[in-house]
């Protein structure tokens, strides 16, 4: 008997939860179906981030109903990532498998995305086969993946997704991790270069709208070439040295034209176009610069990446207390 219970899988599924109340008992339902039908061992870990409606209460109830589902309460909004970093932390079993809470990410795929996991990658993917937004969002979302491949640094960045398959214990390459400003997929690339993906259905939204707006998906991008890369600031390097350069060919110009001709250059819109591209770019590398600074400044703070204002019982004090 002991044997067969060491042969099953044991999965937790970390969900973060915000603003959807509406479709957490029909997800709780399918995932319980699943994992049931794939004899898994497995625990739900809701992570409630901040919602403004009842989610924290369906949760709750949830909880009451489900020994295999466990709620976390954060303090306030902290964002997608954090709440999945918190819900990697809470994670009991060795693999981990996360997931949106608008049953965009279908709970039959999961077994897919576990025989992937099983040839021997750490991290597995669900690629979408088709994205269910419109332009402006895929837009967005293929730039950020951009610049999650120069951050990352691996081939399969570009196939990213919140569906993932993952062993717990990378966790440990980023235990130590304190800052607000999270993206779970680079962590883990601290941890491993072993990834994979696979194509999944990608379902329609099943209530309300998504909270990754075009300018969220750009800040995040943003976020993650500031806070885990000095890409922008080797680019800032680039330019200052290329209009350097330009502006020394420039200046070779002026002179020699002085030295052949006996006169300078005429036109104040040259001259007034030259100083406006060079003041750009100051600004601009400025800018860069002051992106780093302020990253370092919060983490001079030491602002919380998140805090757990409450959480039900989880399955194993579930199971303690029954014994």
């Amino acid at each position: 008997m002991v044997e067969q219970l060491e042969e099953k899988k044991q999965i937790s599924v970390i969900i973060p939860v915000f603003n959807s109340a509406g479709s957490l008992e029909d997800l709780v339902r399918r995932l319980d179906s699943v994992l049931r039908k794939g004899s898994y061992i497995y625990e739900i870990i809701l992570v409630n981030d901040g919602s403004r409606d009842n989610s924290w209460q369906v949760i709750s109830d949830l909880s009451r109903n489900h020994a295999e589902l466990r709620g976390i309460n954060l303090m306030r909004n902290y964002g997608q990532h954090n709440a999945l970093l918190c819900g990697l932390r809470e994670a009991i079993y060795p693999v981990s498998v996360t997931m949106d809470d608008d049953l965009q990410h279908l709970p039959e795929e999961i077994p897919r995305l576990l025989e992937e996991l099983d040839k021997g990658y750490d991290v597995v993917y669900g690629t979408p086969t088709r994205q269910q937004h419109g332009l402006w969002r895929n837009l967005a979302s293929t730039i950020t993946r951009l610049a999650l491949q120069s951050t990352m640094g691996v081939e399969n960045a570009r196939k990213v997704s919140a569906f993932r398959a993952l062993h717990t214990d990378l966790r440990q390459a980023f235990g130590s991790f304190r800052s607000p400003f999270v993206t779970l997929d680079v962590l883990l690339a601290w941890g491993t270069t072993r990834f994979s993906a696979v194509p999944v259905e990608h379902a329609p939204r099943h209530s309300g709208t998504s909270n990754y707006t075009f300018r969220k998906l750009i800040q995040h991008a943003i976020n993650m070439m500031t806070g885990f890369t000095i890409l922008p600031l080797q680019l800032a390097s680039l330019l200052g040295f290329s209009f350097a350069l330009f502006g020394f060919v420039i200046l070779i110009y002026v002179v020699g034209r002085y030295l052949v001709q006996g006169g300078s250059v005429p036109g104040f819109p040259f001259l007034a176009s030259i100083i406006a591209v060079f003041s750009g770019v100051q600004l601009f590398s400025l800018g860069i610069i002051g992106e780093y600074l302020a990253r370092m400044h919060f983490r001079l703070m030491e602002r919380p990446t998140y805090v757990i204002r409450a959480q039900t019982d989880s399955p194993s004090m579930s199971r303690e207390d029954s014994q």
